[in-house]
């Protein structure tokens, strides 16, 4: 779940991710998607004493075609909630979308609203949300959770700040505006502007990665600890020789200024 660099990109050094924040939200779609996309980052944030948190549209219960969804749901989530402990996460919270079937509009805005509203962070993190994982053409067709998740997401931080947008959230829960997010992070992009150096979390993500077992031997015959490891260190690794040599997470940065 890495997007290929485009060839005109590989020349581009990535500058450091900004580190002068305290608290961080991490949007995805799935269980799974921020241990392939960046818990390396995470890893590295939450020793330096920063606080993350994880929300997720929904609990993954599609994912595997052996296990019906009533039970594959409640073990996805398991397994994230462990994962995310390997990383020094322990806020996970989980939505109400469906698996496969994650809709773009106002109640998944409105959803991630609210949660950055409670968690007020600086920085937030998502997944690709472009078409396609690569290149417009020639690449890989993304899937229409991510897509939908990670543009809510962007969107959803500036209805966070506007106390006009999503009023109830106000009058109802209590949630004030929060302006104050400054970045929004995608993970996963294939023209990452800025990267997270790696090495200090690299080995926990893929103890991360591996919590989730059940997926993960559904998804190939691999050994899981010869996959995970394989997938994240060829990742890291591959954006190397664009940030001084060293093993490296990708974003590309979004930065939010609200008026």
């Amino acid at each position: 779940m890495t997007e290929p660099q485009p060839e005109s990109q590989l020349e581009l050094q990535l500058a450091a991710m900004p580190d002068d924040w305290e608290r961080a939200l991490a949007v995805v779609a799935h269980p799974d998607d921020l241990e392939y996309g960046c818990a390396a980052a995470v890893a590295g944030w939450t020793d330096g004493g920063r606080e993350v948190a994880y929300l997720l549209a929904s609990r993954g219960e599609a994912g595997i075609d052996t296990l019906e969804p009533a039970v594959c749901g409640p073990l996805r989530e398991r397994e994230q909630r462990a994962s995310a402990d390997v990383v020094g996460v322990s806020t996970v919270e989980f939505l109400e979308h469906k698996d496969g079937v994650i809709e773009y509009g106002i109640a998944l805005r409105r959803d991630i609203a609210a949660a950055i509203r409670r968690h007020r962070p600086e920085l937030v993190v998502t997944l690709n949300h472009r078409d396609t994982w690569g290149p417009a053409v020639g690449g890989a067709w993304n899937t229409p959770d991510h897509r939908a998740v990670g543009r809510a997401t962007l969107d959803a931080v500036a209805d966070a700040g506007n106390r006009w947008i999503f009023p109830e959230l106000r009058t109802e829960q209590g949630l004030e505006p929060w302006g104050g997010v400054r970045w929004v992070a995608i993970a996963a992009s294939g023209t990452p502007t800025h990267a997270v150096d790696a090495t200090p979390g690299l080995e926990r993500s893929v103890h991360s990665l591996l919590e989730h077992r059940t997926y993960i031997e559904a998804l190939t015959d691999k050994q899981p600890e010869e996959y995970c490891r394989d997938f994240l260190y060829g990742n890291a690794r591959a954006a190397a020789p664009r940030f001084g040599g060293r093993p490296a997470v990708t974003f590309e940065l979004f930065s939010f200024q609200q008026f």
